[in-house]
């Protein structure tokens, strides 16, 4: 008989020791950097290697399969070379030699899909904040059917009393295995992570480092620059709309280069749409672009004018109508208040880029005062970047004055 040695945080090992069937629940919160993702795709991959299964892989809104597990499993299989030889890895579909097979859906608007879907073995439940009961009643009526079914939820806590905080934290079933773990209880955290997490805890208010890194409710503050102002729903765009609007920010090796658009109606911002990815090669910019944002080479798209280059590349090739943006001293305070200047901020479900950033946007705290500071942080920014981008020519100055050019502003 042929054995293997997998490693996990050892905080991990009481979640995951216990066989296949033995609970129905095993689930894991916390922050950035703990590892929680990595491990259930690993544990996920082996119990699919050890036995055929199948394994559906959701969350509440998935567009493509790159917004889904995929790619966590694809890494997590190519840690292991045994695993890696097992399965079959293509663009969208993932199998095992046994005749394992994943299934990869949102819940949004595949709720009838996951009905249709018959024997599911195990269920995992990427980004469990987003879920509202709604989905979580008609997702384990479905997948609990097969005699060891289980459901592995995984998810950052964000709000005190949210659905799957009152389901598995507040109170867990007699049959769950439920942990946090955060970057400290990961013996593999990457130096640059830690890098990147010391140079947030400097940057970042208080509440904001610690819903990132430390697995905390995210409490509102005042250091947050859009707290109230802005929701999360579906729309679609009317005839009568202002629009589109359409900006972009490139990125570096560890921040996403990000694509938005957006539409005015009366006092109201809504964003329809955005694509990001980190480490986008500027070839592959206007082919993965247009892929998330239909009809993008269409208008007019204003990008970060730090970057000419940059932009004279992409309009070469598949974004002809990019511009550089204007900027002025004082330009990125302008555009944030201008965005506040609208009576809300709408942003369509798809938007979990910006949606997350409008979370944690923050002014500067004077770590001993705890005075909040008239300084914008650097981070958490590159959506909203992109959306100053696509909203500059909305705004005029004249003098040391600044005029909102939107409709309610208009005579």
């Amino acid at each position: 008989m042929t054995t293997a040695a997998v490693q996990l945080p050892d905080k991990l090992v009481p979640i995951f020791a216990p066989p296949r069937g033995s609970v129905q629940y095993r689930g894991l919160h916390g922050g950035r950097g703990s590892a929680k993702s990595f491990t259930a795709a690993k544990m996920a991959a082996i119990w699919g290697y050890a036995e055929p299964l199948r394994i559906l892989a959701t969350r509440e809104f998935q567009a493509s399969i790159k917004e889904s597990f995929h790619a966590e499993l694809k890494s997590a299989i190519a840690s292991e070379p045994w695993l890696e030889a097992h399965y079959d890895v293509g663009v969208d579909y993932l199998r095992g030699a046994n005749g394992t097979e994943f299934f990869f859906r949102g819940l949004r608007h595949s709720t009838s899909s996951i009905k249709s879907l018959a024997k599911i073995d195990l269920t995992i439940v990427e980004e469990a904040e987003d879920v509202p009961e709604v989905s979580w009643l008609a997702l384990e009526a479905t997948v609990f059917r097969q005699p060891k079914s289980e459901l592995w939820p995984i998810w950052n806590p964000r709000l005190d009393g949210s659905p799957v905080d009152l389901r598995f934290r507040k109170n867990p079933p007699p049959n769950a295995l439920i942990t946090e773990i955060n970057w400290k209880d990961n013996p593999f955290f990457p130096p640059g992570m830690e890098t990147l997490r010391r140079r947030e805890q400097e940057r970042l208010d208080p509440n904001t480092y610690a819903h990132v890194w430390e697995g905390a409710y995210l409490t509102n503050s005042d250091a947050q620059v859009f707290a109230g102002k802005f929701r999360v729903a579906e729309f679609e765009p009317g005839d009568d709309w202002d629009g589109p609007y359409q900006g972009g920010d490139f990125g570096f090796s560890q921040d996403p280069t990000a694509a938005v658009r957006c539409w005015v109606k009366g006092d109201t911002l809504y964003v329809s749409h955005e694509a990001g990815r980190v480490g986008l090669e500027l070839d592959d910019t206007a082919k993965f672009v247009t892929t998330q944002i239909p009809k993008f080479a269409d208008y007019v798209t204003r990008w970060d004018n730090a970057r000419p280059e940059s932009i004279s590349h992409i309009k070469r090739h598949g974004l002809p109508r990019s511009e550089a943006v204007e900027k002025w001293k004082g330009s990125v305070e302008d555009g944030v208040a201008f965005l506040r200047s609208f009576r809300e901020i709408v942003v369509h479900p798809r938007c979990t880029g910006i949606a997350q950033e409008m979370r944690l946007y923050s002014y500067k705290i004077d770590r001993l005062s705890g005075d909040i500071l008239p300084v914008i942080v650097d981070a958490w920014n590159h959506y909203i970047d992109a959306l100053r981008y696509a909203v500059g020519p909305l705004i005029k100055r004249q003098g040391q004055a600044m005029v909102f050019l939107t409709k309610r502003h208009r005579s």
